[in-house]
């Protein structure tokens, strides 16, 4: 099969899936909307379409190293002026599409990927078969922000011929956005599944209590609310310690750190390569997830598939993973006080978490294991290809 993925090559998740297919012997090619380093393919497979002001981005940063002081207002430029660039973008794209005439478009998000595919492949014959993921925050986040997002949602959602999300909530979002009920759809999670060679619990459950917020600077996590809880924790756990992946010398970060007087309990770390998250979420107990838009956070899942008790956001998308009180905590993201009585509560009850690390292992065995979910996702393919 020839394929063409439209993303973020950057990204771990996007990596996962074209390494699949590139292994299962597909002609992969790819669009990227960030400049990155083509490896495992032939670079005349390979084209670089910025979109949304994405070139702006160095080549070695990573997706989420954005800073957070001023990523709300980047993401509102973005959401504002990104779909006016859409249409020269879609133009280098659909000539790409003409010289490469793929079986299966992938564009793994709707903005801007979705939306850019969709304006390439307007009025385009023959036209390849079109699928679109849904990256947890594309309808609730995004869709309904702007007048002209709103327009590419529901034009994308028109075009495709399939989707995949990672939680059922968005299939139903989708339909409300224009997909129609015919279009065929899978659930499974957003990064492929969880690699067993990687994400798996240490021997024993960690007993130390060392939490980790593995979610990095995102303008959809409530981190502000998640430091502000960390002194709450400290009063009643002064032996708490906590890990924040992908923030390091992040100011923002490292103003709240100071200001609450929690320097000696935090530690900002950099972004880790994928493969060496396993190892992180193998030393902490607990993992914290604080936002208010998600679909499956895949840190989320990795992490419990290493035994941590998960804490997060009380979220729709959420609950279709975690049961409260039975395989994790939720609470609201926006306040400090409930966030940390759901880290102490953690803390305090070691049966709760050997029993959800238990029950977290059957559902990840189940419903996120990796080859069994891109076996899911072959078969997708050739459905929507027929």
């Amino acid at each position: 099969m020839r394929l063409l993925f439209v993303t973020d090559a950057r990204s771990p998740i996007s990596q996962n899936w074209i390494r699949h297919f590139i292994e299962r012997g597909d002609e992969v090619y790819i669009a990227s909307t960030f400049e990155w380093d083509v490896t495992g393919i032939p670079p005349e497979q390979a084209v670089f379409t910025p979109v949304a002001f994405s070139a702006a981005k160095k080549r070695t940063s990573a997706p989420s190293s954005a800073s957070s002081r001023t990523l709300s207002l980047r993401t509102k430029v973005r959401q504002w002026l990104g779909p006016v660039t859409i249409p020269a973008s879609a133009r280098k794209l659909r000539n790409f599409i003409k010289a490469v005439q793929p079986d299966i478009i992938h564009a793994m998000r709707v903005p801007y990927e979705g939306m850019l595919t969709a304006s390439a492949l307007q009025g385009l014959a023959p036209c390849p078969s079109f699928l679109v993921s849904i990256w947890g925050n594309d309808f609730t986040l995004h869709a309904p922000s702007t007048p002209l997002m709103k327009y590419y949602t529901r034009k994308t959602m028109r075009l495709v011929d399939g989707l995949h999300s990672d939680v059922e909530r968005d299939i139903r979002l989708a339909r409300e956005w224009g997909l129609g009920e015919e279009k065929p759809t899978l659930v499974a999670p957003g990064n492929g599944g969880i690699r067993g060679d990687v994400f798996y619990p240490p021997k024993d459950l960690v007993k130390s209590p060392v939490i980790i917020n593995p979610r990095g600077v995102r303008p959809y996590v409530r981190n502000d609310s998640f430091f502000k809880a960390i002194p709450l924790v400290l009063a009643k756990r002064p032996d708490a310690k906590f890990q924040c992946t992908g923030m390091q010398n992040e100011s923002q970060a490292l103003s709240w750190v100071r200001e609450l007087n929690i320097e000696s309990a935090v530690e900002l770390l950099p972004s880790f390569p994928h493969e060496k998250m396993g190892e992180v979420f193998r030393g902490a107990q607990i993992v914290v997830s604080p936002s208010i838009h998600d679909g499956t956070p895949n840190t989320l899942i990795e992490a419990m598939a290493c035994g941590c008790f998960p804490v997060a956001g009380d979220l729709e998308s959420i609950r279709e993973w975690i049961t409260h009180g039975q395989n994790g905590l939720l609470f609201d993201s926006n306040s400090p006080q409930s966030i940390a009585d759901a880290i102490l509560l953690g803390l305090e009850r070691e049966d709760l978490r050997t029993d959800a690390a238990g029950l977290n292992r059957n559902i990840i065995s189940t419903r996120a294991e990796f080859e069994m979910n891109m076996k899911r996702v072959e078969e997708f393919y050739e459905l929507v290809t027929r």
